[in-house]
């Protein structure tokens, strides 16, 4: 208790410096690339204030490796790089991730939440890192990730199409998550069976005190199999879907979960619509955007940012692979203003998916959610890849 209280006191210390270095490297940063630039407005400025706040508590609170740690991590990196090159994971990413074993031994729970009924569905998630690879271990001792959730809205009668939701970082729970996503709009309104997925080590499947520690910590081979793992689980939830007589399957991800998203259009070839909402695409390029250049000098002088870290994270990285999902099949949105995920990588991701359909709205990471293009967008998408009808009034609308 007495070194975590000296390790929050310390952070207390150390964050308005942090701010500080945020707000002096990102003035101008939106003129160095071709993204639109969103017009200043008080109501701009209010929505970066709360990017900056979300950033602060996350400095402020969220699980890091210890200095400690940095000799386990270089090897560690040293070891993974070794075995990825050999095992050709390197040259050919996709091939790091295996085709995921058929959903059994599920359990279904009814459940409420935000004045929707759903059923809760537990199965052991069966995902291993492969043998031999480093941090395997680690992560197998992670017991309550070991089991996937999800959450499903089925409408009774006829089987409808699926939206898939993969959820964002320090989501998981049916409260949170029917909040980010629109699902009440989306299952009523729009008609669509709802379907979302809980990512590794968030919600039931957390392993620290907050959903979502863990995830981004500076453990880089942990992010590598959260990544991969959440990659099994929503292919093997798609996979059960169409099982259970889906007629089709779309995925949504949001922020995070745009970045599992950006993987599976890379892996599944059949879904009806891929949309990638505020997506990162890079881990190591967000350390380096959301940390300011001191802090990360010193991260890499002590080791916790090395340079095979790039090519370790080639086999979660969706630049490096072509997407399978045909082109007019996927949907991009971003903000003008993001401060948590840098413009470029989208910028990245969108040249990567051969410039499809892109919505920018002018606002920031965190005000998605009341952006009235990005609902247009997604009227648009799941229309264009045949989940809801072209002629349904929320499509006419968006016309």
């Amino acid at each position: 208790m007495i070194a975590r209280g000296l390790e929050l006191a310390l952070r207390g210390l150390l964050a308005p410096g942090v701010v500080a270095g945020r707000l002096v490297a990102r003035v101008g940063s939106a003129a160095e690339d071709a993204g639109p630039v969103a017009p200043a407005s008080l109501g701009l400025t209010a929505k970066i204030a709360l990017d900056e706040a979300f950033f602060l508590t996350e400095t402020l609170s969220a699980r890091l490796v210890s200095v400690r740690d940095r000799g386990r991590l270089a090897a560690e990196l040293a070891d993974a790089e070794a075995l990825f090159a050999e095992r050709g994971w390197l040259a050919d990413p996709a091939s790091y991730h295996r085709r995921p074993l058929p959903l059994r031994g599920a359990r279904l729970v009814p459940g409420r939440a935000r004045g929707l009924a759903f059923t809760a569905l537990a199965a052991p998630s069966e995902y291993e890192p492969h043998a031999g690879e480093p941090g395997r271990d680690r992560w197998l001792g992670y017991a309550a990730n070991r089991t996937a959730h999800a959450w499903l809205l089925r409408h009774p009668g006829p089987e409808r199409p699926w939206l898939v939701c993969v959820p964002a970082y320090r989501m998981g729970f049916p409260l949170a998550d029917f909040l980010a996503f629109p699902v009440a709009w989306m299952h009523r309104a729009l008609g669509l069976n709802v379907a979302i997925p809980v990512m590794p080590l968030h919600g039931p499947r957390r392993v620290g005190w907050r959903t979502g520690d863990g995830c981004i910590s500076g453990d880089f081979l942990d992010s590598v199999h959260m990544a991969a793992q959440g990659v099994w689980d929503v292919r093997r939830l798609v996979d059960w879907l169409r099982a259970e007589g889906a007629p089709a399957v779309g995925v949504y991800g949001l922020s995070l979960g745009g970045h599992t998203a950006t993987l599976l259009a890379a892996l599944e070839p059949d879904l009806a619509c891929v949309v990638a909402g505020i997506a990162p695409v890079c881990y190591l390029g967000l350390a380096r955007w959301n940390l300011p250049w001191p802090i990360c000098a010193v991260a890499e002088r002590l080791g916790f940012i090395d340079a095979r870290l790039a090519g370790v994270l080639r086999v979660i990285s969706p630049l490096a692979m072509p997407p399978r999902v045909p082109r007019g099949r996927r949907w991009l949105y971003a903000a003008m203003a993001d401060r948590l995920v840098p413009r470029r990588q989208t910028l990245d991701l969108w040249e990567h998916w051969g410039r499809p359909r892109i919505a920018w709205y002018p606002g920031t990471h965190v005000s998605f959610g009341w952006e009235a293009e990005v609902r247009a967008l997604l009227v648009e998408a799941f229309a264009g890849g045949g989940l809801i009808p072209s002629a349904h009034p929320a499509a006419a609308a968006t016309r």
